[in-house]
């Protein structure tokens, strides 16, 4: 029979285990981050593991929506404070665009090629995927709200755009460094044109 946890207890474990987590997938992908290793590092039965989480899976996806969770709030912080001066297209497009940069530069995010994000996404309850998206869509509306846009706009249809423009920086090497940035900033720039 597992042991029963106090909420201050649990709330340490899932911490630790999304702590630990986080560091295997930096070091070893989606594949070879195992059960077996996280709950050696958090120091804990591997039946504790399955009180937390039902998969490896749900809880890599967890960190890696932890992590892309931050850096939405910290995009819509910017956005904000640019929403209430006067900007364009162009300006919107920089910010956008430095924060697709940053996320290559994310550890987590930047060791994740297209093979591990399919892996986990196909490993993952469909509803776990499609609330991630509506997550997404909500994310994309709310900051979206700030702006006059244009009556036509599909919110899906935007947040759809710009979930391919991140997985096309999975594909930075095919696409060429050479025109990379450049070739980056001008699908968020198209997205954005057809926004406001």
């Amino acid at each position: 029979m597992p042991k029963s946890y106090s909420e201050q207890e649990k709330e340490y474990i899932k911490k630790r285990l999304k702590e630990e987590a986080a560091k295997c997938l930096s070091q070893y992908g989606v594949r070879r981050t195992t059960v077996d290793e996280i709950v050696k590092r958090v120091n804990i039965p591997k039946g504790t593991f399955y009180l937390f989480y039902k998969s490896k899976e749900l809880l890599l996806f967890d960190v890696i929506q932890e992590q892309q969770e931050n850096v939405n709030r910290e995009l819509y912080r910017v956005v904000s404070n640019i929403a209430n001066t006067e900007f364009s297209a162009d300006k919107l497009t920089d910010i956008v665009f430095e924060f697709y940069k940053m996320t290559e530069k994310m550890l987590i995010l930047k060791l994740l090629d297209l093979n591990e994000v399919e892996l986990l996404v196909r490993k993952l309850p469909r509803e776990v995927v499609e609330e991630h998206f509506k997550d997404d869509s909500d994310t994309i509306e709310k900051m979206l709200a700030l702006f006059p846009v244009k009556k036509e706009v599909d919110i899906n249809v935007i947040s759809a755009a710009f979930h391919a423009i991140y997985f096309a920086t999975l594909h930075k090497a095919e696409i060429g460094e050479e025109h990379y940035d450049r070739a980056l900033r001008t699908l968020i720039y198209g997205v954005i044109t057809q926004i406001i």
